[in-house]
Order: C-alpha cells, then structure tokens, then sequence
C-alpha cells in the first residue's frame, strides 16, 4: 500500500460500496494503485473516511473484474498482470470492439457524432501538449465506452467493461513510446471517419486493426522494461 494517499474521500450515502468501487477502481487504473500494492480494508476505509464494511465489499467486487486478487497471508492485493495473459486479453477485446464498432455504426445518430467528434478533438489537444500518460488512458477508455454506450448491447458492454478494465493495467507500459498516444489517435480517427460514412464493415476492421496494433505496441513495450525511474510498474508474468 502506497505512503501517499492513493483514494480519495468518499461522501455519504446509500450507496457507500458502490462509491467506493468507483474510488478503487480509478486509482488502480489510474496507476496510483499499482500491481501488487496492498489493499488493506482498514486502510483504505481510514483515507476514504468511511467504515470498513463497503470497503470490503467494493475490494471483492475487484477480485471479481480481475483487477485485484488475493494472496495467502498478505490479503488482497492490486493484480499483477501476467504477460501471456495481457495479450490473450487483446486477442478477445480485437474481435469484440470490432463488434462493438459494428453495432454502433447500425445505430448512429448526429447526437453520438458530435459527441465522439468532441472525445477525438479533446484527444487531439491532449496529444499536442504533451500531457501525461494518465489523460491518454483515460482519453482512450472515454472514446471505446462511447463506441460502446451506442452499439446499445448491455452483454457486450458488461464483457468488454471487464476485458478492458484488466488490459489497462497493462497500458502505463504502452504510453511510454512517444508515438503511441499519436497511433492511438489516428487510430480512432479511422474507427470514426468509417462508422459516419455508414460503412459497418470499414469500422468493424478499424477498431479490430486497432486493438491489434495496441496488442503490438504492448508487447513491444512489455519487452523493453520500464524507463529508468519513469516510476510504472511493469507488467510481469506470474509464476
């Protein structure tokens, strides 16, 4: 468990555990819990102000998305991602955000382009200033759920919801190339100039091109190790 406060206060409520779902989950996307840091209920109650008892609830419910595990005699701890297991996640997110990109073509309306349109521009101004790799993950995710809130399938969504919130923990070794935030983006230019043309099958292959060369760019990542005192954690396989 990080010295520094890794959550924030969580305000009163009806719905504690899922307030404190939200907190957890951000931080360990986030990369301010980071693989293998404990997630001491006790703890993590004392910084986020509330009882323990929604605490626990929301670490299980991590152990259940697979961003957290527990190991004997330490307890729950944020989940190391096996390499192996990272690109096997890619493989099955390849397939099912072309879906995704399918349905949501079938389904588009001006609304949802100007929304996208606004993500793309955004991620645009992120690229150009060189912001941290946090605003780039959470500019990459933003874009993926909108393209999912549109193809309108509740089992899809509820799958890659999952799927992606374990393959990010491997993205803090991506962002690290200087040109993966730029091929990322123009990636997603290409998922969004085919779905407005209403070419289902460009933006199915678009988005699966993409996740592919995310996956590659990953690996590559992956295989050259963390930049001296760049501070990530790297993605390591588990024994």
């Amino acid at each position: 468990m990080p010295t520094e406060r890794a959550v924030n206060p969580v305000a009163g409520g009806n719905l504690l555990a899922d307030q404190a779902y939200e907190e957890l989950k951000g931080a360990v996307l986030a990369n301010r819990l980071q693989p293998g840091d404990s997630l001491s209920v006790p703890a993590l109650a004392a910084q986020m102000g509330i009882s323990r008892s929604p605490v626990r609830e929301a670490v299980q419910r991590l152990i259940h998305d697979g961003l957290a595990t527990h190991v004997a005699h330490r307890g729950a701890v944020v989940a190391t991602v096996d390499v192996e297991d990272v690109r096997q996640l890619y493989v099955v997110r390849e397939v099912m955000e072309g879906l995704a990109a399918r349905l949501a073509t079938e389904r588009l309306d001006a609304t949802k382009v100007a929304e996208l349109r606004a993500l793309l521009e955004d991620h645009e101004r992120v690229v150009a200033s060189g912001e941290n790799e946090k605003l780039h993950i959470e500019m990459d995710m933003a874009y993926h759920r909108l393209i999912r809130e549109v193809a309108g399938n509740v089992h899809l969504t509820a799958a890659l919801d999952t799927i992606q919130g374990k393959a990010h923990l491997a993205l803090h070794s991506l962002w690290r190339s200087p040109d993966a935030p730029r091929l990322a983006l123009e990636e997603h230019r290409r998922i969004f100039e085919a779905m407005t043309a209403g070419d289902t099958d460009a933006a199915e292959r678009a988005a699966r091109e993409h996740v592919r060369r995310l996956r590659i760019r990953l690996s590559q990542a992956i295989a050259s190790g963390p930049e001296p005192g760049s501070g990530s954690a790297p993605v390591r396989a588990v024994p």
